[in-house]
């Protein structure tokens, strides 16, 4: 899959004309933060994917033993290839795909964000905007509704539950109304729990839909307003702002960043 396909997970990054050097920023970026996060990369040893049976079988070493551990090298030098990060084709102008393999986007972003925000240190020169991509299906209603159903529902089926807002993009692709695709959306986020709220100054979560041809990515990020929509560029940028809302923590799934004066509840938790 050399091609942003429905089932992939990734990372979508926007970037001004040169692509090149974005996948480089971004492999390097996401190297970086993906070693401090889940620990270095490991990689199979094709020798230890040999069973018993197949190291018996080298002892003989005939013919078809020895091509069966050809194959098997084959297969596994296929399987290495699937990097935790791997830039594919996105299908748009100046826009980066990294599908990801065994991670969290989401979390690994939202980190990313989270450090930047606070040293202020700029690390890209031609990244623009770096949003995590944890859903993938076909760009059609019916498959867009049938996939959201399910991917929706740890943040928003009871008794989880949040303010939110939609927010949408389509690139090469002529035949979804953004209208109707956040109406059906948001419909659907309210029938699995009526207390999900729209709130569109400061939601609890973003739910982020990018269209391009006919593949729809999908997330639903926190901070997003405080992460100036997840833009490396901004998010470096020092701002009075900044001091009234605090990051929400990024192992903590459910928190609640957003108290509406009107509830009167003590939602917000404590994060030690």
């Amino acid at each position: 899959g050399r091609q942003l396909e429905a089932g992939m997970r990734g990372i979508l990054i926007t970037c001004n004309m040169n692509e090149r050097k974005c996948v480089g920023e971004a492999y390097s970026l996401l190297g970086e933060y993906g070693d401090l996060l889940y620990g270095p990369e490991q990689f199979s040893d094709p020798e230890e994917r040999l069973s018993g049976s197949e190291r018996e079988e080298e002892d003989e070493d005939d013919v078809e033993a020895a091509l069966k551990k050809e194959v098997d090298q084959i297969r596994t030098s296929t399987e290495q290839k699937l990097r935790r990060f791997q830039s594919v084709e996105s299908g748009a102008n100046n826009v980066v795909f990294i599908r990801t393999c065994g991670i969290e986007p989401e979390n690994l972003v939202h980190h990313i964000l989270k450090d930047m925000h606070a040293t202020k240190k700029k690390k890209t020169r031609v990244i623009l905007r770096m949003l995590p991509i944890s859903g993938t299906c076909k760009a059609f209603m019916e498959d867009m509704k049938k996939y959201t159903e399910t991917f929706f529902e740890p943040w928003f089926k009871a008794p989880n539950k949040g303010t939110f807002q939609i927010v949408y993009k389509a690139r090469n692709n002529s035949h979804v109304n953004r209208e109707e695709v956040i109406k059906e959306l948001a419909g659907i986020v309210g029938s699995l729990n009526p207390e999900n709220k729209v709130d569109l100054n400061n939601p609890q979560y973003t739910i982020v839909v990018e269209i391009i041809k006919n593949v729809c990515c999908l997330s639903v990020v926190r901070d997003y307003v405080l992460f100036r929509k997840y833009n490396l560029q901004e998010v470096v940028k020092s701002n009075k702002e900044d001091t009234q809302q605090n990051p929400s923590n990024v192992t903590e799934e459910q928190s609640s960043t957003v108290v509406k004066p009107e509830t009167k509840e003590e939602s917000s938790k404590e994060v030690k």
